[in-house]
């Protein structure tokens, strides 16, 4: 019986992305693209979620690229304009998670020093009965050790929980724990997997 939800949050229940920034930045798409992907690409970024503060990824990046350094320097300043919007029908679909009695959970890469910038924002993750956060735990997705965090803090049973995440890495992790890993890619398709997985316990 599934009685938890976990839901990650970029990607999932939020539209993260630098290029809603970089594009007022860089006069083409083309040079945007390429800083992104070259220059601080995902996981330039990722280290900013468990391992480096902003300003001390910022500052190992620009000799790498110096003539790049002006536009390294305004990620940290531009990344609230990243935090685009909560994706709607995800929040939907977590509100008749929540209205079905299912308990909600959070588990998300995101640095320490811009959650609470999100937390402002987005209402909803105040809402969650439980958040794991790899800035706090220094600690990340796909590593086992957050999975476990997650489960021993909330006393939470593999079995019983469902894992939504938009990577795939993360949610095969997840099933290597006993969690329920689904891969998400828009609500639609979350919904018609879980209730599949549901339905599959009563045959």
């Amino acid at each position: 019986m599934i009685k938890n939800i976990v839901f990650d949050f970029g990607g999932v229940l939020v539209d993260w992305n630098p290029r809603y920034f970089y594009r007022n930045i860089f006069k083409s798409e083309e040079e945007m693209e390429y800083f992104l992907t070259t220059v601080c690409t995902p996981d330039w970024n990722t280290q900013t979620d468990w391992q480096l503060t902003f300003a001390e990824a910022i500052e190992q990046l620009i000799p790498q690229f110096p003539q790049y350094e002006r536009e390294i320097r305004l990620y940290w300043d531009g990344w609230l304009e990243m935090l685009h919007a909560e994706i709607p029908e995800s929040i939907a679909f977590k509100a008749s998670l929540r209205a079905e009695g299912y308990r909600l959970y959070g588990l998300t890469n995101w640095s320490a020093e811009t959650m609470p910038l999100a937390e402002a924002k987005f209402s909803f993750m105040k809402g969650m009965d439980g958040v794991v956060v790899s800035g706090y735990e220094r600690v990340k997705k796909p590593d086992e050790r957050i999975f476990r965090i997650l489960l021993d803090r909330y006393n939470l049973r593999p079995e019983e929980t469902v894992f939504f995440d938009d990577h795939i890495e993360n949610v095969i992790a997840a099933r290597e724990m006993g969690i329920h890993g689904i891969h998400f890619k828009d609500a639609e398709q979350a919904e018609r997997d879980l209730k599949a997985l549901i339905e599959s316990f009563n045959e």
